[in-house]
């Protein structure tokens, strides 16, 4: 039964009820004062130290914030980057490995564990002895219907059932992510994190959803407006959601009405209703990353998702749907790597680019045999 179903034990109206609300609000009180009372002591009590002091009860202790701190340092996540053996997939690799590694040996990136490019081509290429790569198969020939992203789940079912992962949580990542900060935990034990993107809208799709989220599972609102990617999750959790969402992808690409109106986020839908069939909600993290040129502010956030074309004017106007006099789009690069050195955006352009090009610069300076495009 669930609490909004559930009534008071015994009958009676208010009066019957009133000593036992009484003696709640008492022993409220009583914990709060003995709560105060012992944090003021532990903190070297007195008179003068709680003076200026804040009321614990609203701001967590210092020392438990950072019990905290070390509790979600004591769970690392094992970064899983599905990729292809195309130059534009290596090229993109190399430089998210790059800063997951600079990001790693900072403070506060205890919790980024191990790293595994799962590739999904069926056999090695020129970037195993740079990045450790499992290499897992492709779809059967003509499964994908030219749709590459369909290996995406396929990969995971493989890598979940055939590597040893020591770590307890994954963050499922993709070759245009770039770390500009250490990433801590952001998974609350069995509640996993994500990111929700703006044109993930389940509810405005309810006639397709319910094709594969039938009514009796629930309204469409538990559908989280998510991809699988980023996310962070308990690896016992992705183990039961990956073949699901691997079936539910190859439902909806094969489903006329579904393909047509999802297009290129299918596969992003797909994991969103596989996590639903199981019950699964996501903490929804807006910090978790941002995308230029939309967002134009570094704020808080851990990693830059460069999947959209960066179009200005050298009045650094933004010219989005019209190639601008400079620019920067990650398909212009379908071949190769960028050059190294890219010019920087022109000023007025904002800093979310800035430091996209920069972080690429960094990366294509350092990486050997970068034009050999490896």
């Amino acid at each position: 039964m669930n609490a909004a179903a559930r009534k008071p034990a015994g009958g009676g109206g208010g009066m019957g009820r009133a000593p036992a609300l009484v003696l709640a609000l008492v022993a409220a009180g009583a914990f709060l004062i003995s709560y105060n009372f012992f944090a003021m002591l532990l903190r070297g009590g007195g008179a003068s130290a709680a003076a200026g002091a804040r009321d614990p009860v609203v701001a967590m202790p210092a020392w438990m914030r950072e019990a905290a701190g070390r509790e979600a340092r004591r769970r690392p996540f094992h970064v899983a980057l599905t990729a292809t053996d195309a130059a534009y997939s290596r090229w993109q690799c190399r430089v998210m490995y790059y800063w997951y590694k600079r990001m790693q040996a900072q403070p506060g990136g205890e919790a980024m564990g191990g790293f595994t490019r799962v590739l999904h081509s069926g056999k090695p290429d020129g970037l195993m002895d740079e990045i450790p790569t499992f290499v897992v198969d492709p779809l059967p020939a003509g499964k994908d219907h030219g749709y590459v992203v369909l290996n995406r789940p396929w990969a995971f079912v493989q890598w979940l059932q055939k590597a040893k992962i020591e770590e307890e949580y994954i963050l499922m990542a993709e070759p245009d992510h770039i770390f500009v900060k250490p990433l801590p935990n952001l998974a609350n034990d069995n509640d996993p994190a994500a990111f929700p993107f703006f044109y993930i809208t389940p509810s405005e799709h309810e006639k397709i959803i319910r094709k594969y989220y039938p009514k009796e599972r629930g309204p469409v609102t538990d559908i989280d407006p998510i991809g699988n990617s980023p996310v962070i999750i308990k690896k016992t959790l992705l183990e039961k959601i990956a073949p699901t969402w691997m079936n539910v992808s190859i439902q909806m690409k094969e489903d006329e009405e579904t393909d047509k109106k999802f297009g290129w986020v299918l596969e992003m839908y797909a994991y969103a209703v596989a996590s639903a069939l199981h019950g699964v909600q996501h903490i929804l993290r807006k910090d978790f990353m941002i995308q230029p040129p939309f967002d134009t502010k570094l704020g808080n956030t851990f990693i830059i998702h460069f999947t959209y074309g960066c179009d200005y004017s050298l009045k650094g106007e933004l010219t989005y749907g019209k190639i601008g006099e400079w620019r920067f789009d990650k398909r212009s690069f379908q071949n190769g790597p960028p050059p190294r050195n890219l010019t920087l955006p022109p000023p007025g352009v904002p800093e979310s680019v800035v430091t996209l090009v920069k972080k690429v610069n960094e990366a294509s300076a350092n990486l050997p045999r970068w034009d050999d495009g490896i």
